[in-house]
């Protein structure tokens, strides 16, 4: 039976890595993110990374990170992931591409830490105005409420991100 509203922890001392190719099938995953996803054995291997991809995120978040990634910059977010058993859990991530000595991007490395949970209470309900804004108008609506909303602050996304991860 699934469990949807048990919210795993990510331990403070953590860091839930995985490596995909450049379709997004994971190619490695440390024993820490296999145990929070719930997972056994290589039951990850080659499956696709969205396979723990929650539907409370936001798309417009994962737009974000993939622009980043693609164009070889680092990026942070926070993501609420799913394990196999229904459950979640949320992480602060850093992705990046991985290179070639030719600078050919070959993949993507992503380490996830526990998130400052000062920076969950800002954002879960901007994550749910966004989602609802995806609802009503689609990826254009969310990705304009998150414009309007990083020029209210007057920050960047990456800003934003790191500075929550620092209140």
């Amino acid at each position: 039976m699934q469990n949807n509203l048990h919210e795993r922890q990510v331990s403070a001392d953590a860091f839930l890595v995985s490596k995909t190719d450049t379709k997004g099938k994971i190619t490695y995953c440390n024993i820490p993110f296999a145990q929070i996803v719930g997972a056994k054995g290589n039951e990850l291997i080659g499956k696709p990374h969205n396979i723990v991809r929650h539907p409370d995120m936001p798309r417009v978040v994962f737009k974000i990170l993939w622009e980043y990634v693609k164009n070889k910059k680092e990026v942070f977010a926070y993501v609420k992931n799913k394990s196999f058993d229904g459950s979640f859990y949320w992480v602060f991530a850093n992705v990046t591409a991985s290179l070639d000595q030719n600078g050919n991007i070959i993949g993507y490395y992503s380490v996830r830490r526990k998130p400052n949970p000062k920076a969950l209470e800002i954002i879960i309900p901007l994550y749910r105005q966004l989602l609802e804004a995806e609802k009503s108008g689609g990826m254009e609506a969310s990705s304009k409420l998150l414009d309007n909303i990083l020029k209210e602050k007057n920050k960047s996304y990456d800003e934003l991100m790191n500075d929550l991860q620092r209140l």
